[in-house]
Parts: structure tokens; C-alpha cells; sequence
């Protein structure tokens, strides 16, 4: 199996990157956080996952270890398979990830494409135990368990705000004030962002 694949950037798209080493051209699938670390970059070295089925080999590719590793955590999930997880990676960021399934929070895993309430629960139930719950961040984990935070966060990607970027303002703001209402939790993360 590949562990990791390094070379020079010569193709890069939201959804695939190609990178050569050594004379050969990788046409690798990642993630759009992967996209945006690469972004403005020349040369990567990218944690490899390799699907090879009868049909097809296909290459995934992450920036870091800690993202292959919660992909392939995901893919061990029944009705998840690698085109799914990668659309869960590029929904959020690991760290995001992470707090929607240590926090049980089936609701904000429902907003990715393709994934339903019933595959949202096993995601979480399957994998709940298996997150390394002391890297999280208690305010980001506060922020989506806090119903107000919930709300708020919701109503921002209405607005067209990142899920990312939102729930990074609603814990700012609930870190200073846990007690706010919703409108005005929203109020101050539209200044925020």
C-alpha cells in the first residue's frame, strides 16, 4: 500500500490534484480542505488512500495523517463508502468532524450531501467511541450542543456563511456570552464574519 506520495503540483482542482513524482503523474481524488492547503503551493506530500476494486484504482490523498485516518474511520462505517467520506471531509474539517460525533450531533452530520438521518446515527454510534475526544475543543463542542449555538449556526449557512467559519464565530461569542439569544448570537457573529 502507498503511505504517502510527494512530488511537484502540476494539476489542481477543488476535487482532484495531479502530482508528479519521478516522471509519473498521480491523478489523485482529495477533499477541499485538502484543496485549500495546497492552494498557492508547488510542491506537496500528500497520506495516500488507495480503493482498488474490480473496475477501478483510485488514490485519495489528505495533507495530513489525522485526516486519512478519520476518513478511513468513516469508510469502516456501513453505507459509507470513499466518495461519501470525502464528501463528509470537505463538508468540515477534522476537528469539526470530530465534535458533531463526539457530541452526537446527528442533525449537523444530516446537512452533508448524501447522508440521511439513519446514516448519520451510525456514523455516530459506529464511531463515537473511536474519536480521540481529549483533541477536541470543549468551546467548539460547547457551541454545538448549546441550543441557542445550534440555531445560530444554522441560520448563518442559510445566509450562505461556511459551516466552518460559523460555528468558529458562535463559540467565539457563547465562549464571552452563553446566555445570549439567538438573534443576538447572530447578530454578533454577522460582525465577526
Amino acid at each position: 500500500m502507498i503511505d504517502y506520495l510527494k512530488g511537484e503540483i502540476t494539476e489542481l482542482t477543488p476535487a482532484s490534484v495531479t502530482l508528479e513524482t519521478h516522471g509519473v503523474g498521480y491523478f489523485i481524488s482529495i477533499s477541499l480542505n485538502t484543496y485549500s492547503n495546497l492552494t498557492d503551493k508547488k510542491n506537496a506530500q500528500l497520506f495516500i488512500y488507495e480503493a482498488i476494486r474490480e473496475d477501478a484504482h483510485q488514490l485519495f490523498g489528505f495533507f495530513d495523517r489525522q485526516e486519512r485516518e478519520l476518513f478511513l474511520l468513516l469508510i469502516s462505517v456501513s453505507g459509507i463508502g470513499a466518495g461519501t467520506g470525502r464528501m463528509i471531509l470537505s463538508s468540515m474539517n477534522t476537528q469539526e468532524l470530530a465534535n458533531v460525533i463526539a457530541s452526537g450531533n446527528a442533525d449537523m452530520l444530516k446537512t452533508v450531501k448524501g447522508i440521511g438521518l439513519k446514516t448519520a446515527q451510525r456514523v455516530i454510534v459506529d464511531l463515537k467511541d473511536k474519536i480521540n475526544v481529549s483533541a477536541i475543543k470543549q468551546t467548539d463542542v460547547f457551541a454545538l450542543e448549546h441550543p441557542s449555538g445550534k440555531e445560530a449556526v444554522a441560520a448563518l449557512v442559510m445566509l450562505g456563511f461556511s459551516q466552518q467559519a460559523s460555528q468558529k464565530a458562535v463559540a467565539k461569542i457563547l465562549k464571552d456570552k452563553p446566555g445570549g439569544a439567538v438573534e443576538q448570537i447572530i447578530k454578533a457573529a454577522l460582525k465577526i464574519l
